[in-house]
């Protein structure tokens, strides 16, 4: 197999449909001389004289009648699985299922209207959201998910990202809070108890080195996994939750029904930039490079 040379493929098409060196000279854009020395390359490597002079022309060899066909049909394959897809994606009949790993706090702002979009266009297609445990680029690159949405971080240099938007933390508490019947200082704040969300369990974060940086330090008295759990405990209780200005607005009409009320954090806290990320195995497939306009268009929209 080793000694097998596949550039052989065009010119032995070539020159069975030609019947002539000129002429397949001509076709593929060489010397009669190069496709004279082709010509007795495919002979050694075939066996077969393949073309032999009859009069002022050559005629193929029975070998080489027995070949046309199926080397005609070879060349043309090699063609199309070496030359750009150009093919259009039928998006009413796409029969296919993606992956997409995403926070809760994501999930509860973008699922239903990228659950929506996505059928309207593509009826037959399904999207499956993942947990997002913990910040691992395995499952991309071993293709258990199509698609990523969070904080880059420190992602393999071969995956793909893209920004989505930029988020940041503000405070939620029920209406009637103490906390909101004044200004807000980085005092008051810190005097108050809080819930927070941590998927790792982690209490400290952004917030807390900024109060820190002010000699405060808050008492966090629950961590919970999620921005719609800290919602809910923000309304029945006195702890002031901190969420992001995404997920505070998933909630929407039912969270000011229900008395919650957002207001700007009295610290500086770096923007979160939210990106999709996904394999570069993905990166030229329709369907796919299809999923992800999706995805941006509803996200930054």
């Amino acid at each position: 197999m080793d000694d097998i040379d596949l550039n052989l493929l065009p010119a032995l098409d070539a020159l069975l449909s030609e019947g002539s060196v000129t002429g397949a000279a001509r076709r593929l854009g060489l010397s009669a001389s190069a496709m004279s020395r082709t010509l007795a390359r495919l002979r050694t490597a075939t066996g077969d004289p393949l073309l032999v002079r009859a009069g002022r022309g050559l005629v193929p060899t029975p070998r080489a009648r027995e070949l046309a066909g199926r080397v005609r049909d070879l060349a043309r394959e090699a063609k199309a699985v070496l030359s750009p897809r150009r093919d259009a994606l039928d998006l009413p009949t796409l029969d296919r299922t993606f992956t997409l790993r995403a926070s809760e706090g994501f999930l509860a702002v973008f699922a239903a209207p990228l659950v929506s979009a996505v059928s309207a266009a593509a009826p037959g297609t399904r999207l499956r959201f993942a947990p997002k445990p913990v910040k691992d680029a395995a499952a991309l690159r071993d293709g258990e998910i199509d698609l990523e949405v969070g904080v880059l971080g420190d992602a393999p240099p071969e995956i793909r990202a893209t920004l989505l938007f930029r988020d940041r933390y503000v405070g939620a508490v029920h209406a009637g809070h103490p906390l909101i019947t004044a200004e807000v200082t980085a005092a008051r704040y810190a005097a108050s108890r809080h819930v927070v969300v941590s998927r790792r369990g982690e209490a400290e974060g952004p917030v807390d080195e900024a109060l820190a940086d002010l000699g405060l330090r808050r008492q966090i008295v629950a961590v919970v996994p999620g921005f719609p759990d800290a919602l809910a405990i923000a309304r029945r209780t006195d702890l002031v939750a901190q969420v992001t200005r995404s997920s505070f607005h998933a909630v929407g009409g039912a969270a000011l029904a229900d008395g919650l009320v957002a207001f700007d954090l009295p610290v500086e806290t770096p923007e979160i930039a939210i990106s999709l990320s996904w394999h570069p195995r993905f990166e030229a497939d329709p369907a796919h490079r299809w999923l992800r306009g999706v995805v941006m268009a509803t996200c930054r929209g």
